[in-house]
């Protein structure tokens, strides 16, 4: 079987994912396999446009599990993990396929965890049962795993994160989840690792909470990855708000070499459609009670 980096699902591609497929010879590594729409942005719900491309990718997270050896988890957020309650617009753990519960799965701890995030954790360790393994800071063959770093900035709300390093041929791929590019030890973590290829989840530029700062620091950290590494990608935070994409555009100039979002990177256009859900509706309305029925569809 050939080897290769599918990326599945991110916010260039229209959802809140980061999720990856690698396949090596011998093994079919799905990392982060959630996807959501973000419940609400500008006070509205997700467009059924929306909506319909999130399924279509949730559709394919599934068939990549359907055929996977091994799955990660980076953190449990619902962007990034099967849900026991997942809300219409996520990936829910009754839809995945009976071979899930056979795979190896390599997760972050529980240490440090919500309420509600150690319950996913638990959720994910009772379906997985002795397959799912703490792997922060652990190894074993074409794979390494970091111990847990932040989630955004040092000291902040919102937890932390394992990174994910895999060795494919001569070349090396390393997944950076959530690390929003505002820690600068894990960004030396990440140039230390030495990967060809990185797949990061870029600032939030979208919230106002994000000071200028860090907004600063977010560029410095980036211009250090590209000078250091052959093909950066980056998505997720970043992409939702066309002001993202501009970012990125800008630090390609800055850097004189390409910086690829996701959508790039795949060969596909990009569909920034949290960005855009304002003018989504705009340009097709809602019927009233149109996400009521729609639920109404979704098995609970």
């Amino acid at each position: 079987m050939s080897t290769g980096i599918e990326i599945i699902g991110a916010e260039s591609m229209g959802v809140r994912s980061l999720c990856c497929r690698v396949t090596l010879p011998d093994r079919r590594i799905v990392i982060d396999p959630g996807v959501a729409l973000g419940y609400r942005r500008n006070g509205l719900l997700p467009h059924p446009f929306q909506i319909a491309v999130g399924r279509e990718v949730r559709e394919k997270i599934l068939q990549a599990l359907r055929g996977a050896t091994d799955v990660v988890f980076s953190h449990f957020h619902g962007d990034h993990v099967p849900l026991v309650g997942a809300n219409p617009y996520q990936l829910a753990v009754r839809d995945l396929p009976e071979t899930f519960c056979q795979l190896r799965c390599w997760s972050k701890s529980d240490d440090g965890l919500s309420a509600n995030m150690k319950k996913r954790f638990d959720d994910l360790a009772d379906l997985l049962g002795d397959r799912m393994q703490v792997a922060e800071g652990r190894s074993q063959g074409v794979l390494a795993f970091s111990r847990s770093v932040p989630h955004g900035a040092a000291g902040g709300n919102m937890g932390t994160v394992m990174m994910t390093r895999i060795a494919i041929d001569r070349r090396v791929f390393v997944h950076a989840s959530d690390i929003q590019l505002l820690d600068g030890p894990t960004v030396d973590r990440v140039i230390d690792w030495r990967p060809d290829i990185l797949l990061a989840a870029g600032p939030p530029l979208y919230l106002d909470r994000l000071s200028e700062a860090e907004r600063e620091i977010a560029w410095e950290n980036a211009f250090r990855l590209t000078r250091s590494i052959d093909l950066v990608i980056l998505d997720h935070h970043l992409m939702r708000s066309e002001e993202g994409a501009l970012w990125m555009d800008a630090l390609s100039a800055a850097a004189n070499r390409k910086v690829y979002c996701v959508a790039d990177f795949m060969g596909r256009p990009r569909q920034m459609l949290e960005a855009q859900r304002a003018d989504l509706y705009d340009r097709m309305p809602v019927p009233a009670g149109w996400h009521d029925a729609y639920a109404q569809t979704v098995p609970r």
